[in-house]
């Protein structure tokens, strides 16, 4: 009798195991509830932006069509860049589709999807600013960047090289560093080339682009959870991702926003 309990026992806790296993598959969940909860920060035009509150941009239009290939609808969350990556840890979403910067660190803790974006840092100045004509140029001077990002990282490490090191200032989101190189408060804001020129070609008047970029050639990409749980959907991800290089509605949105399609891997980059 003894051996016939333990035998059922086993027997239950098998198929709860095979239960459990089975339910551990995040995109079996997303299609089971109809729907993928994304979160992004709404600030980070072209990227990601809130607009009379209107989410658009880059990523909007992007992740609504993998949406689409994987059958569901999106649910898009707008929250600080500093709470998203913990947020996403503790499961309080399904997927980070902010322009991350693809990073060896982050892809020791994190899935990425294939690149969606180019993320090598540039720099913006004031408009007319004659100090300023190559990067070289922000040496000693007060220079913004986003607080908790690669770019940040990257103009720290370039700044470390520069006779005198620029006054680098930190702040919650690019707008705000924007805001203040347009009141003259600094003199330079340091982000990813396609956020820096899309603010150059948004405000003329305002901003100029100084070329060339500086740091490695960097890209972004989405982020989910790392494990077995998230695999497939990563996968889909990515499927959906080529999908759209090959019939052309990824050049498309890039055109609707940049001007221009920038040449993106369609495998994983290398990154130091």
């Amino acid at each position: 009798m003894k051996a016939k309990f333990l035998s059922v026992v086993a027997a239950v806790g098998f198929s709860l195991g095979l239960a459990g296993a089975a339910h551990a598959d995040l995109l079996a969940d997303i299609k089971a509830k109809g729907k993928i909860v994304a979160a992004t920060e709404m600030h980070y035009a072209p990227f990601d932006i809130l607009k009379d509150g209107e989410y658009q941009g880059i990523c909007h239009d992007l992740f609504t069509e993998v949406a689409k290939e994987l059958g569901v609808e999106v649910e898009f969350l707008d929250l600080p860049w500093q709470s998203i990556l913990p947020g996403l840890e503790a499961g309080k979403f399904d997927i980070v589709n902010a322009p991350v910067t693809i990073t060896a660190e982050r892809l020791s803790r994190y899935s990425f999807s294939l690149p969606i974006g180019n993320a090598t840092v540039a720099l913006a100045k004031k408009a007319g600013d004659s100090s300023i004509a190559k990067p070289e140029d922000i040496a000693g001077k007060a220079v913004g960047s986003q607080k908790g990002s690669a770019q940040l990282e990257q103009l720290k490490a370039f700044s470390a090289t520069l006779a005198t090191p620029a006054d680098i200032r930190e702040y919650v989101n690019i707008d705000e560093a924007l805001a203040d190189l347009a009141a003259g408060r600094i003199q330079g804001v340091a982000n990813s080339m396609p956020l820096m020129g899309y603010a150059a070609v948004q405000r003329p008047g305002l901003f100029e682009m100084v070329m060339p970029p500086f740091g490695e050639p960097k890209y972004f990409g989405w982020v989910a959870r790392p494990g077995d749980e998230t695999a497939s959907l990563v996968e889909a991800i990515n499927a959906a991702l080529l999908k759209m290089h090959e019939d052309g509605r990824l050049k498309a949105i890039n055109e609707k926003w940049l001007g221009t399609s920038p040449e993106l891997p369609t495998t994983m980059p290398d990154v130091k």
